[in-house]
């Protein structure tokens, strides 16, 4: 049965903390655990609480806030059960914290996987390497697939781009395609955010003999660079993209 609405004994719920700590006497410990036994919250409760008795124990050894141990006396009182509730409940608020950065982490790690094999990757026939062709291969494919597609050509640096967008519940996949890229270049693609923030989607160099060369002598420099990407802003909340050089000049931006 819960206490009364301002009652000084605790309910059922919040006698998790003092059992966990040991703090119950034999008779409250055994009505708490007949609770146990059919409470699933209270269990999952006492699981997350296990191992703070021995990060507490040192309270064991401090005395009462408003007494002098006498002399010979063992500093063995237990800590007043508000400062039990307050441990309690700061040590559970830790845990979700840790819990919450744990999930973010996760889904951050999740979208780099999906993002992996689009990354930094060219379309070129020529490449060494089998794995790089199928990679290359994939990232092309999900490009001509892609029905949100935005290019634009810089009239000083004449890059050309052409940004595919998809939304995914992690905010958007991204594939570039560059052509007329003349090297030798290090570049990276940056979203720029309709509230301002700039995110860098990921980074590649361009070899002497370019990606996209129209008049190009050689096969493999005639073929555009494919780029994969993502971010957390969805596409509704993206302004535009830059590619950039690693000196931090803007060789095109394309508008989303």
């Amino acid at each position: 049965m819960s206490p009364r609405q301002g009652s000084s004994v605790p309910s059922e719920h919040e006698t998790v903390g003092a059992y966990a700590l040991g703090l119950l006497d034999d008779a409250e410990a055994t009505a708490f655990e007949a609770h146990l036994a059919g409470c699933e919250w209270c269990a999952q409760q006492l699981d997350e609480l296990a191992g703070m008795e021995p990060m507490l124990a040192a309270l064991a050894d401090l005395p009462d806030s408003g007494s002098t141990p006498a002399i010979g006396e063992s500093l063995s009182a237990k800590p007043a059960p508000r400062l039990v509730e307050r441990l309690v409940d700061e040590v559970a608020d830790q845990r979700a914290r840790k819990r919450r950065r744990s999930f973010y982490m996760i889904a951050a790690a999740a979208a780099l996987i999906i993002a992996g094999p689009l990354a930094a990757v060219a379309a070129n026939s020529g490449s060494s390497g089998g794995g790089n062709q199928v990679t290359a291969s994939s990232a092309q494919t999900t490009f001509a697939a892609m029905t949100d597609k935005k290019s634009a050509t810089d009239p000083s640096s004449h890059l050309s781009a052409t940004i595919g967008m998809q939304q995914k519940d992690w905010g958007t996949q991204a594939v570039l395609e560059l052509k007329n890229a003349k090297g030798p270049l290090k570049c990276s693609l940056v979203l720029v955010a309709k509230n301002g923030q700039r995110v860098t989607m990921s980074s590649w160099s361009v070899p002497n003999w370019g990606y996209g060369i129209p008049n190009a002598t050689s096969e493999r420099a005639k073929k555009p660079l494919y780029i994969g990407g993502a971010a957390a802003f969805k596409p509704s909340e993206i302004d535009h993209f830059e590619v950039v050089t690693f000196e931090g000049k803007k060789l095109v931006q394309v508008n989303a």
